[in-house]
């Protein structure tokens, strides 16, 4: 499914004549200006996958975020937005097959790593009153207790409970069980599981970042199945073999000069890999 067909930067000339306005004494930096432009990337055509590859510092990921503010995505956690985002893309147009899907949005590693490490504060703060019910349910079972008025009620009940349970039953049923009982990897997974529904277009900065090769073969194929069967476009920027190898994505070279349409085997990070994996095909034997 297409639902963002074209996407257009400015070019070198109209990004000169932006910032030769500019009073530059004021401004350390003009991003995301002269970014995209130094590999003469002009247009993005997409199709129902679409891979931007590169090194850090190619512009994969400013391309993304570009993409993402001009359409309005969803997003979970800030980015470097510089005093210049929003005038770059006033100077970006683009064209798309009906509307947007409201559930769209843009994830990257940033709204992972931030999923994952609130989990793991949920997870500590569990525990530690896990550790404060275990004292509780020993006070509360060898209490010596009468009720005096209302007011005490609430540690009636507390006393009764302990008295009727064990001290696990006991604990169980005052505290809700582990929300993360997975490992990291699995974690990530979950979360790309829960933010993509049916039928939207979904931005994925550097997917594979906290993912094992096995966990990065399982999103290829979830993502391969949403594309297939929900109706779902990616636009991906990554440089993991596996993602790359994604059926018939268009992938887009950065690390050229002129940023240009290339097969995944040709990619630099690919041939790397080969050409090691060859070197030691005998030790796999």
């Amino acid at each position: 499914m297409i639902y963002l067909s074209h996407f257009a930067f400015p070019d070198r000339e109209r990004e000169y004549n932006f910032t030769m306005r500019l009073k530059r004494t004021c401004y350390d930096t003009v991003y995301p200006f002269l970014i995209l432009s130094a590999h003469q990337l002009k247009m993005l055509d997409f199709e129902p996958v679409t891979i931007l590859y590169g090194g850090n510092g190619s512009g994969k990921t400013t391309a993304l975020n570009i993409i993402a503010e001009k359409l309005g995505l969803a997003r979970d956690t800030l980015y470097n937005r510089s005093n210049f985002f929003g005038d770059y893309t006033k100077l970006c147009s683009f064209e798309t097959v009906g509307k947007i899907p409201k559930d769209s949005r843009i994830i990257t590693s940033d709204d992972v790593f931030d999923f994952m490490l609130n989990l793991r504060c949920i997870n500590e703060g569990i525990d530690q009153r896990r550790e404060e019910l275990f004292e509780e349910y020993q006070e509360a079972k060898y209490a010596k207790f009468q009720m005096h008025s209302l007011e005490d009620y609430e540690q009636l009940k507390k006393v009764n409970a302990a008295r009727r349970n064990t001290q696990s039953k006991f604990v169980r049923n005052s505290l809700q069980d582990n929300v993360r009982e997975h490992s990291n990897g699995e974690s990530a997974f979950l979360y790309f599981a829960d933010k993509i529904k049916e039928n939207g277009l979904y931005l994925l900065d550097e997917p594979e970042n906290s993912l094992s090769p096995e966990k990065q073969q399982e999103l290829l194929r979830f993502l391969e199945d949403s594309v297939r069967f929900f109706k779902c476009q990616f636009v991906i920027a990554t440089h993991s073999p596996f993602l790359l190898s994604m059926k018939g994505a268009k992938i887009y070279d950065l690390d050229e000069e002129v940023a240009d349409v290339k097969r995944w085997t040709e990619l630099g990070n690919v041939r790397a890999y080969y050409a090691f994996f060859k070197k030691y095909e005998h030790e796999f034997e």
